[in-house]
């Protein structure tokens, strides 16, 4: 029998969204209700949909490209190694301003589940 605090590896596989980016959920699981972690990429040139997350704080740490985020109408410039910290519920969306891809870790707290995405665009 495995231990109650163990998660099986289930052959994460990076998937399409409607936010107009791909992910890689890498830890996502109510065994860990507190957090969320996944890998979002955008492709060059995409804007990716202004949404908002009910009550998930989300975290962005850039590890590939360059990009402009934008929270509740702020800008800010990011590239490797910077972060962005998004309050719950605020307004957001990232651009890939590079010639390659974004990629970013998104952490979430509480973790993300799918009745907290909010599409601003509709």
């Amino acid at each position: 029998m495995l231990p109650d605090w163990f998660v099986e590896n289930t052959g994460q596989e990076e998937f399409w969204t409607d936010e107009r980016c791909y992910i890689t959920e890498l830890m996502n699981t109510p065994a860990s209700p507190e957090t969320s972690l996944a890998i979002a990429r955008v492709e060059p040139g995409v804007t990716t949909q202004l949404h908002r997350l009910a009550g998930i704080c989300e975290r962005y740490v850039v590890r590939k490209g360059e990009g402009i985020v934008e929270i509740d109408g702020v800008r800010q410039q990011l590239g490797p190694g910077d972060q962005a910290v998004i309050p719950a519920n605020a307004a957001q969306r990232i651009t890939n301003t590079g010639d390659g891809d974004l990629e970013f870790y998104c952490i979430c707290t509480p973790r993300f589940v799918p009745d907290s995405y909010i599409d601003l665009e509709r």
